[in-house]
């Protein structure tokens, strides 16, 4: 299984890569626009230290500042939705009228903002009351989460299971709180390699813990619907940082407790 090649970033890196990178736990390609004179970074993150695999380069805290959707502007953009999945059913060659399709584009747009919810919701307001001083520094383990999420390149779904580890440092993070995290990045529009590294970016900025793992199992039906139209694929990711990365004993521990 190859993992994700990660890099460390400073502020440095972050001040001089400008529009070109890619902003990981983002929804979207193109580095957050900070306000002129703001700071560069949190002030309770922690600078990257020597040897610590903590993200990709130009990865930014936006984890603490995102949420693009608002429950109004749900409300707001539902009738436009609504008649865009209009205009679809009329090019697929439908009559909107019908009796079977007269409610379906209010269903078909309120079902696809509960699909992509995650964009109303912010890491940090899941994990500010979550994380506890405990003096325990043994793997922990949260597997078989299930994940849904929605393919941005043919809007269809994306099904399977995550598997997260992670070594505290001193802190640790309601369990609950490792599936919420699941729950926001996939409730978008996803890719599974980015998906997978954003979880672990999350983790390993919320905690500052000695290593993350990741890994997703996922069905696209992107494959299984159409195109290549095999029924029993799966594709496999893997984000590990710190000392899953580092050392093989303790990512060969993760791997082998994930799939027992």
């Amino acid at each position: 299984m190859e993992h994700s090649k990660q890099t460390k970033y400073g502020s440095k890196e972050r001040k001089d890569s400008g529009d070109s990178g890619s902003v990981l736990n983002g929804h979207f390609d193109g580095l957050v626009k900070r306000p002129a004179g703001g700071p560069a970074r949190s002030p309770a993150a922690p600078a990257a230290e020597p040897g610590a695999h903590r993200a990709a380069t130009a990865v930014m805290e936006s984890w603490k500042e995102e949420r693009t959707r608002s429950v109004e502007d749900n409300e707001m953009s539902l009738p436009s939705l609504a008649a865009a999945y209009t205009t679809i059913l009329r090019g697929l060659g439908e009559d909107p009228q019908r009796q079977g399709l007269l409610k379906t584009p209010w269903r078909a747009a309120t079902a696809m903002q509960f699909f992509t919810k995650g964009y109303q919701e912010k890491i940090i307001d899941v994990l500010n009351d979550a994380i506890f001083d405990e003096d325990h520094d043994e793997m922990v383990i949260v597997k078989d989460i299930d994940m849904f999420s929605m393919c941005e390149h043919h809007l269809v779904p994306i099904f399977g299971r995550v598997h997260i580890g992670y070594l505290p440092n001193k802190r640790v993070l309601g369990l609950s709180k490792l599936a919420r995290i699941v729950e926001i990045y996939s409730r978008r529009l996803q890719v599974q390699e980015r998906l997978t590294k954003q979880i672990a970016v999350a983790i390993t900025e919320a905690l500052q813990p000695t290593g993350v793992g990741v890994v997703i199992e996922a069905t696209h039906m992107c494959m299984v619907m159409r195109g290549v139209q095999k029924m029993n694929s799966k594709t496999v990711t893997s984000t590990m940082l710190g000392v899953f990365r580092e050392d093989p004993k303790t990512r060969d521990e993760f791997l082998t407790l994930i799939r027992s």
